[in-house]
């Protein structure tokens, strides 16, 4: 039975610098922070930071978790300047349901949606 999403674990070549994007981007700081991964709590569900590449290739050939937001377009223009690459626009996917796609600066595709249908947890 799947219970929705938990954990996203995106690897990256340099997890200090990951972290600290990632800090700044979602202005959170990690609840587990150590040299092997990095993990933060947001709104209830984990973003790991692996920096173990060995054999498995960073940013995308994989799939697109996407992250709820209260706001699209209001999150993609903060995004613009966190250093973002749009891969797909904010586009209307039907019933009110909004959805990007941005890559971060190590090539990892983020998701995001907002969706009316869905209520996001409050933020711990």
């Amino acid at each position: 039975m799947l219970l929705g999403l938990r954990t996203i674990i995106y690897k990256v070549p340099d997890l200090a610098r990951a972290k600290a994007w990632y800090s700044a981007t979602f202005d959170i700081a990690p609840y587990f922070d150590e040299p092997f991964y990095v993990g933060f709590n947001v709104g209830g569900f984990e973003l790991g930071l692996d920096p173990g590449v060995e054999n498995q290739p960073l940013g995308a050939g994989g799939s697109v978790a996407y992250w709820g937001v209260s706001d699209l377009a209001e999150t993609l223009a903060g995004l613009d300047s966190r250093g973002v690459t749009v891969r797909s626009p904010l586009q209307d996917v039907g019933g009110g349901i909004l959805v990007a796609t941005v890559e971060d600066p190590f090539g990892n595709p983020i998701g995001l949606i907002e969706n009316p249908h869905f209520t996001l947890p409050p933020p711990t």
